[in-house]
């Protein structure tokens, strides 16, 4: 709870601060992006109350975009901001497309980076700090919080550890906010300004919550929601494959092949042992490369690669070098790459409804019709249900109010 007396930072010309960054921007803000943003800046701006508000955005809305823009103009007011993502890969992934917009130079440090002139006519340096960084890294990016230098960090919970010291901290933006836990988000309102003064939060999240649901959990916060798509995104069509018409699957993906496209083919999580969900993962790949794609790049990913080669291989993916890339569940968000047209999902009896429509919108976001496959290995009655839901309902939020029919609202307090 907000004690009454505690006030956050108010931020003002926002909009003045930000027409660099609109500028550079390689694409046109959407409708629901732009009413979004109106609606921070008048949180921001308007008084010294903390903004407490939920971002709902389907799939590809566009949500990090509003995240950095916000971040960016509590930078141009001299202070610092903080976005927490719950997963290493997450967090690397936003660390990098953020980093690929603002930033041509790739021979920085790896862990930061600078950009000139971007708000305000001052240099904004942005950093990532995660669990697995070498000690003298997260040393450094540590030491560059406290003293100021550093404006922007992205990373994990290992953010909001005690001994990150985040002096002018003013706003924070978890993502993927309901995988964190209530003392996790806790934790980065300690990191005052000074004894007073608190960071405004901007919650988000890219599974949309029913409206019932969202009332029990999110009571306290302003909801906001981004109900448009980019410009051009293309419907996906959606298939439950029986495991018997594999074959012929491949051969779809082989005619897409022949027009130029990519596929990614995602392997359910085995196991919670990364090692063993990246065993399952080679394996696999070593299949498709040597007995099914003898002539294609089968590219492989998953979460014990470094973030280096993670990048690597989504540079190659992207540039067209590999031509279908096998990847454990780390890709569920935030990958963009226009060119690839079919999504396959093994075992996709084993996902929920909600990661299920994660995985597909990563194909769509090119000028191809796309298409996902959802492989079902020995599905149940309850699985059957989910997978023709997701196969006939494209909405994300549609698809949030079904998947409550079907699975009940189980411990709200819980969840």
């Amino acid at each position: 709870d907000i004690e009454k007396n505690i006030t956050s930072i108010k931020v003002t010309n926002i909009i003045e601060s930000l027409k660099k960054f609109f500028s550079i921007l390689p694409f046109e803000l959407t409708e629901g992006q732009k009413k979004v943003f109106k609606e921070i800046i008048h949180d921001l701006s308007t008084s010294n109350k903390p903004m407490r508000r939920l971002l709902q955005g389907d799939v590809g809305s566009g949500k990090t975009i509003v995240a950095l823009g916000s971040l960016l103009s509590v930078v141009g007011a001299g202070y610092q901001g903080v976005l927490m993502a719950p997963t290493e890969v997450l967090a690397e992934q936003h660390y990098l497309t953020v980093k690929k917009l603002l930033s041509n130079d790739s021979k920085q440090s790896d862990s930061f980076f600078q950009v000139s002139n971007i708000i305000n006519n001052k240099d904004c340096r942005i950093g990532i700090l995660t669990g697995s960084m070498p000690k003298k890294k997260k040393d450094s990016i540590q030491e560059m919080l406290e003293s100021g230098e550093l404006d922007i960090v992205i990373g994990t919970h290992s953010v909001i550890q005690e001994s990150v010291v985040i002096p002018k901290l003013a706003l924070a933006v978890v993502d993927e906010e309901h995988r964190f836990g209530v003392d996790q988000r806790n934790a980065l309102f300690k990191k005052r300004i000074d004894h007073k003064t608190i960071p405004h939060m901007l919650a988000m999240t890219a599974t949309p919550i029913p409206a019932s649901l969202a009332m029990a959990i999110y009571g306290d916060l302003e909801s906001s929601v981004i109900n448009s798509l980019p410009v051009g995104r293309q419907p996906i069509r959606t298939r439950v494959v029986d495991k018997i018409n594999r074959n012929r699957m491949y051969e779809f993906v082989e005619k897409q092949l022949d027009q130029g496209r990519q596929a990614f083919v995602v392997y359910p999580l085995i196991n919670e042992s990364e090692s063993i969900n990246a065993k399952a993962a080679i394996i696999e790949q070593n299949r498709l490369q040597n007995e099914v794609f003898p002539d294609r790049n089968v590219g492989l990913l998953h979460g014990r690669m470094k973030m280096e080669e993670k990048q690597l291989v989504m540079d190659n993916f992207r540039e067209g070098n590999i031509d279908i890339l096998v990847s454990t569940p780390v890709i569920e968000v935030g990958v963009d790459i226009p060119n690839a047209s079919v999504m396959i999902i093994e075992g996709a009896d084993r996902f929920g409804i909600a990661q299920l429509h994660q995985f597909r919108g990563r194909v769509g976001r090119g000028k191809h019709e796309s298409y996902c496959m959802l492989v079902a290995e020995d599905p149940s009655e309850d699985s059957l249900k989910r997978l023709k839901a997701v196969e006939e309902v494209s909405d994300g939020f549609k698809l949030a109010e079904i998947d409550l029919e079907l699975r009940g609202e189980g411990n709200v307090r819980q969840h």
